[in-house]
């Protein structure tokens, strides 16, 4: 072969040359940190450029922080800024390209601006607050009534935090107390994870709710004690809020910094700055509600008294005007009763009076008709077989006829009817 061959070592020092001359001054680079760890002092970080709308690596390379530099530029991005230097930041890096024949290519950080990644998270905040707003999401959560009372509270809270504990030493309090039940679910709150997980323990949560109760909780809690401010970045996710603003229990949240907001603090029900506030708040409801109660029980009982009162009067009045009433009627009534016992003694007499008299006539009139009588004026009576006749056709041959001073005894011969037809024996 004609062409000139070189050793790798040869080409690659070629190559560090190359990159030493053409690279000699640092410049500034937007990267997002993938992954940072270290060792013995020096920081050994992974930077990495993406595709903005499908989060596909583009481009990537190592990059260290060496010892001598590293303590000072470190603290003071982490002062100005007020976060820890961790993995899945977007940063704003000085860099000066170093490349080795034995180890490959890297950089050098040699500088970190704080603002640009102050910047970019505070871009991506509001860039999620406005895609909220403009699906109608964001205020969904903070528009749910405020329970009258919370009996039964679902938690969602990093395992064995100080947050928690300190949420649990008044929460245990209640539970003891008979007021209101805790059912606590784990989730991580940091990393890249974190946004995944608190839906995860959501989800589940409510699934194992909706098969131990048959009514949903009266409040979702989300608490979350002090920790690194960057990790406060981790929440700033639109799926998890998107969730939570379409749950239709209210959500409290308290996440544990009092000057340092969230999504989840813009879209919640209610925001607390620590877990001990939001449990302090739901102590205060159940309090305040239990004061309205008794007011309103004591409100009730008095008007009630007053009602009782007022109808007792009502019923004295009513129960006097109805023995008046009453009274007035059974006169009324009694002197009906005599009025008409009055008249009907009347009738009666005039009516015993008339009867007397047509008895005293009948009985003239009996007397007159008595067969004696009726003798003794030339009148007879004929008897055929012992029975008194009144037609011709009663007669035989034999007949009895009874006078007023005695009896004919007579043999019949002849008998002439009123046509004058004869009849003979």
């Amino acid at each position: 072969m004609s062409e000139p061959q070189l050793s790798l070592s040869d080409y690659l020092a070629t190559v560090q040359e190359i990159i030493r001359l053409t690279f000699d001054e640092p410049v500034w680079v937007k990267a997002e940190i993938r992954n940072l760890s270290i060792k013995g002092g020096h920081y050994y970080l992974e930077l990495a450029e993406k595709e903005q709308d499908t989060d596909k690596v583009i481009a990537s390379c190592k990059a260290t922080i060496w010892k001598f530099t590293a303590a000072k530029m470190v603290f003071k991005f982490e002062r100005e800024s007020g976060i820890e230097l961790s993995k899945d930041l977007n940063v704003l890096i000085k860099i000066k390209a170093r490349f080795d024949p034995q180890y490959g290519f890297s950089v050098n950080i040699e500088d970190i601006d704080s603002s640009f990644t102050l910047g970019d998270i505070a871009k991506r905040y509001q860039q999620i607050l406005a895609r909220l707003s403009s699906e109608g999401l964001l205020p969904l959560n903070k528009a749910l009534p405020t329970p009258f009372d919370i009996e039964h509270v679902l938690v969602i809270a990093p395992e064995n935090a100080a947050g928690l504990g300190d949420f649990k030493k008044d929460a245990d309090a209640l539970h003891q107390a008979g007021v209101c039940d805790f059912v606590y679910h784990n989730a991580t709150f940091q990393g890249n994870t974190a946004a995944n997980s608190i839906m995860e323990a959501l989800g589940s949560g409510l699934r194992q709710w909706a098969t131990d109760y048959n009514f949903p909780p009266d409040l979702i809690v989300i608490i979350r004690g002090g920790g690194a401010v960057n990790d406060l970045a981790y929440l700033n996710d639109y799926d998890l809020a998107a969730l939570l603003c379409k749950r239709k229990v209210p959500i409290w949240v308290g996440i544990g910094h009092e000057k340092d907001r969230t999504i989840l603090d813009e879209i919640a029900h209610r925001s607390f700055d620590t877990p001990s506030k939001v449990i302090a708040g739901i102590r205060n409801l159940i309090s305040e509600r239990s004061l309205e109660v008794m007011e309103h029980f004591q409100t009730i009982k008095l008007l009630s008294q007053l009602q009782i009162t007022a109808y007792q009067s009502q019923n004295d009045q009513l129960i006097n005007r109805i023995k008046s009433q009453a009274e007035n009627q059974i006169s009324t009534s009694h002197m009906q009763l005599e009025v008409a016992r009055s008249t009907l003694q009347y009738f009666a007499k005039q009516q015993l009076k008339t009867a007397s008299t047509q008895i005293e006539t009948l009985m003239r009139e009996t007397l007159l008709q008595n067969p004696r009588n009726v003798l003794a004026k030339g009148y007879g009576i004929v008897r055929c077989e012992n029975k008194a006749i009144r037609s011709i056709h009663q007669a035989s041959s034999s007949l009895s006829i009874e006078m007023q001073d005695g009896y004919i005894h007579a043999k019949l011969t002849e008998v002439i009817d009123h046509d004058e037809e004869r009849i003979k024996f």
